[in-house]
């Protein structure tokens, strides 16, 4: 049998270190897989959360990058993003969003539409003070709405903006020529006034968007809809949550404790009040561009300016 005084210090030391090395390594494992289980098992002992996003901005495909003098705000699709992940998360029980905006672009509408529509907890909206047209179409694919009594919403429409500056052109001596391929190309140019038989092909999309927008509202909000007088309030007028909920726009009026407190109801968290509801905030960054960026003052003068755009304003 070998002595071990014999054993070469050399062979000892690398002995130690793969031993060292091994139990690392288990540790390591060990560590994980603790993560792993405690993060499955925390929703248990801190209880689910009502997750909160905060639909507070225009509703647009580009978004706005933060600027000197902006704050900026997501696109359509990092706000579509953000909700469809929440579905991923086992701590939360439901989802309340807090809408306070104008409406936005039609394709960025529906982009968010479809991810609240689709997202699986339960989920809530709140009308904070201003939701309108876009920003209404977006909350009626939630489970619940709840207004404050006196918020701003309705405005049931679209509007299609086209610029002409021909008249000013023609005092400034300008004149543009342009040459296209076929008689409507240049539908909506700015350059000239709108023919006849163009304004009847953009009130067709505009009437065929708008059908779109009314048949959303029908089939979420079903049997709640006062059909009678629907069909009154869709000329584009605006109504105080209070007149929405005569009208079945909303289902309830209240503060954002009632909203908060509703969602936890239908997420099966037990709350008596609105400070047992824990909450998780899901925070959405404003699209990513330089502080002096073009692509930030472009999309600042195009949304100014108005340029031909289909919107539920």
């Amino acid at each position: 049998m070998a002595d071990r005084r014999n054993i070469p210090s050399g062979v000892k030391k690398r002995k130690l270190i793969l031993s060292t090395m091994l139990l690392l390594a288990i540790a390591f494992i060990v560590l994980i897989a603790l993560f792993i289980l405690l993060a499955e098992l925390l929703p248990s002992f801190t209880g689910r959360c009502v997750a909160v996003v905060d639909i507070n901005v225009p509703l647009t495909v580009e978004g706005s990058p933060m600027t000197l003098i902006e704050t900026g705000y997501p696109s359509s699709e990092q706000l579509a993003r953000s909700i469809k992940e929440i579905d991923g998360r086992d701590d939360v029980g439901a989802v309340l969003f807090v809408v306070n905006s104008g409406g936005g672009s039609v394709v960025a509408t529906r982009e968010v539409y479809d991810a609240v529509k689709n997202l699986e907890k339960p989920k809530v909206a709140y009308f904070r003070e201003i939701v309108a047209s876009g920003a209404y179409y977006v909350a009626t694919g939630t489970d619940y709405i709840i207004s404050e009594p006196t918020a701003l919403t309705g405005n049931i429409g679209v509007v299609a903006t086209f610029v002409s500056m021909g008249g000013l052109f023609e005092k400034l001596g300008i004149n543009a020529t342009t040459i296209t391929s076929g008689d409507y190309k240049d539908i909506g140019s700015p350059f000239r006034n709108m023919t006849e038989e163009e304004r009847a092909i953009m009130q067709s999309i505009v009437d065929e968007i708008f059908q779109d927008f009314k048949d959303v509202i029908i089939e979420n909000r079903g049997d709640k809809l006062s059909r009678l007088k629907f069909d009154e309030i869709t000329d584009g007028r605006i109504m105080t949550g209070r007149q929405a909920l005569e009208v079945g726009l909303v289902d309830d009026t209240g503060n954002i404790d009632d909203a908060l407190l509703k969602a936890a109801e239908l997420g099966g968290i037990d709350a008596e009040t609105a400070d047992d509801v824990r909450v998780c905030y899901i925070e959405v960054l404003p699209t990513e561009g330089g502080l002096f960026s073009a692509e930030s003052f472009i999309s600042s003068i195009q949304e100014k300016l108005e340029l031909p755009s289909l919107r539920y304003p």
